[in-house]
């Protein structure tokens, strides 16, 4: 049985990590082999390579090199590349996460070619069609054949839509990532002091915010960034800013970088670990740390008007503010940090049983059962 895995942001890295573990780990004296498949989509030394490295994944069997570009060229060149590499290999069955146009192209090389997909993380719903994040996950999850859904809610988003078979709520893949990058993390900065870490940058665990922004929503629009960079400049007054800066924010904010905002280099995924567990609180309109945040009991403000980690918010945990100045320095400010943290998309579990290990499982059940 050959699995083909689709990869190429930095947040399918982390997705990916655990299960390809998983799947190797199952494949020992059994006749189970998997391709990994990196578009390139994230192609930056500290946004690619470091976290092969750092989170032990084997290196990529195709690498495709195909960078940035618009939304429709990105995915076209994916698509016509993943679909060579799947007509080579001809996989058992393709396996994708998350929401991003690596995603999109993985599902619909293999769709055409009729190829079983399996989407990791599906269900999510932010009901916001403007999000091409958001068009990416629905789209996968009309194609795919198996979906793993991270909590109860993303299974009835599918329901919603006439999506019953081949759903399974695994929980999250993340959670089993962050906790173990975070135990790494530390032992790290024992050993290398002043090299690595919070000493690195001279922070002091919950003495600084710590915030990104990527999504196009934010980063295309001149008037949402300056409104998100100045509430930034404005908080920097309570406390430190650090923002390691991503590719597509670099380009957009090189003309003006407001005293106050500490501006890094994106760091590799252990560090980054470090940074969100320290924080006094994040600021982000990324998906993945809005859930990091809650496991790590550090309040989030969302850089944006809707959210498909719903949960977060309701939990009290997560505070939307959008791109409004007002809105976020308010949420900053006035933030009441709750008294509960009740386990959510698998993060407190006292089960031995993960996520990767549901998935694995279901996967190759499913995938035995069906070619014999």
């Amino acid at each position: 049985m050959k699995i083909a895995t689709i990869v190429g942001a930095r947040p399918q890295f982390i997705k990916a990590a655990p299960v390809s573990r998983a799947i190797r780990a199952a494949a020992a004296g059994r006749n189970i082999s998997e391709i990994l498949v990196h578009t390139g989509q994230h192609y930056d030394d500290n946004m690619s390579a470091v976290f092969f490295e750092e989170l032990g994944i084997a290196a990529p069997d195709y690498d495709l090199g195909i960078g940035s570009a618009p939304h429709g060229v990105q995915t076209g060149a994916m698509l016509a590349a993943i679909e060579r590499i799947l007509e080579r290999e001809r996989p058992d069955e393709v396996l994708v996460y998350g929401d991003t146009n690596s995603t999109l192209a993985g599902a619909l090389a293999a769709a055409k070619l009729s190829i079983p997909i399996a989407h990791v993380e599906a269900g999510l719903r932010s009901y916001d069609r403007r999000m091409p994040e958001e068009i990416n996950r629905v789209v996968t999850d009309h194609l795919a054949s198996l979906l793993f859904c991270p909590s109860p809610a993303a299974a009835s988003n599918l329901r919603k839509e006439g999506i019953r078979e081949g759903v399974y709520v695994v929980g999250d893949v993340m959670v089993e990532a962050l906790t173990e990058a975070v135990i790494q993390a530390k032992k790290r900065e024992t050993t290398r002091g002043s090299e690595f870490g919070l000493a690195r940058l001279g922070l002091e665990d919950g003495g600084y915010f710590l915030a990104t922004v990527h999504r196009a929503e934010n980063t295309d629009d001149p008037a949402r960034l300056q409104n998100i960079l100045a509430a930034l400049k404005t908080i920097s007054r309570d406390r430190p800013v650090v923002f390691p800066v991503h590719p597509r924010t670099r380009k957009m904010i090189a003309a003006e970088r407001p005293a106050g905002i500490r501006f890094i280099d994106p760091v590799g995924h252990l560090e980054m670990a470090r940074l969100e567990s320290g924080a006094a609180m994040i600021l982000t309109d990324s998906g993945g740390m809005q859930k990091e945040a809650y496991w790590l009991k550090v309040p989030c403000v969302t850089l944006r008007d809707r959210t498909e980690w719903v949960e977060t918010v309701a939990a009290g945990w997560n505070v939307l503010a959008g791109a409004d100045r007002t809105q976020i320095v308010r949420a900053v400010r006035n933030f009441k940090r709750p008294r509960k943290s009740a386990p959510l998309y698998g993060g407190g579990s006292k089960t031995r049983t993960t996520a990767a290990s549901r998935i694995v499982k279901t996967l190759l059940g499913t995938c035995q059962s069906t070619h014999k």
